[in-house]
């Protein structure tokens, strides 16, 4: 076995175990917090995102098509709900990395009450009145 295949085996492994259920309730954000410290931010999102993207892009050519997005899919996971259409923003039929891996958490824009694309237990907190999102058509700049 190389060490591409082991790496993502462990890549595998790390996120059935992020997903696991366990004896403390555990939030979808909680799955992506990589360091674990109760702070979401949008790096750790992307990371989140990318890493998700290369465990179900099986046939490794850069793109997700609808089998491969459908493993994403997964009930508990932030995808559940997921739409493929919502993903690929040029309708080509499949999903590029760029525009998985770009598209901003529902949750940060939620939570995010001061805009620096971390949202503290403070800002979770403070309740959950909706941030003014960008009007239909904007990105947010603090997606970068």
């Amino acid at each position: 076995m190389n060490a591409r295949s082991m790496c993502r085996i462990a890549m595998t492994v790390g996120l059935l175990l992020a997903a696991a259920p366990s004896a403390v309730a555990q939030t979808q954000q909680d799955i992506w917090d990589a360091n674990h410290d109760g702070v979401y931010t949008c790096d750790e999102w992307k990371s989140y995102l990318d890493r998700t993207f290369t465990l179900a892009d099986r046939n490794h050519d850069g793109n997700l098509d609808p089998s491969e997005f459908a493993t994403v899919r997964k009930p508990g996971s932030p995808f559940a709900d997921a739409d493929f259409g919502y993903f690929d923003e040029n309708q080509d039929g499949k999903i590029s990395r760029k525009e998985f891996v770009n598209k901003p958490s529902e949750f940060i824009l939620n939570y995010d009450k001061n805009g620096d694309c971390r949202v503290t237990p403070d800002e979770l907190k403070a309740g959950s009145a909706p941030k003014q999102q960008a009007p239909a058509g904007q990105k947010g700049g603090r997606f970068h």
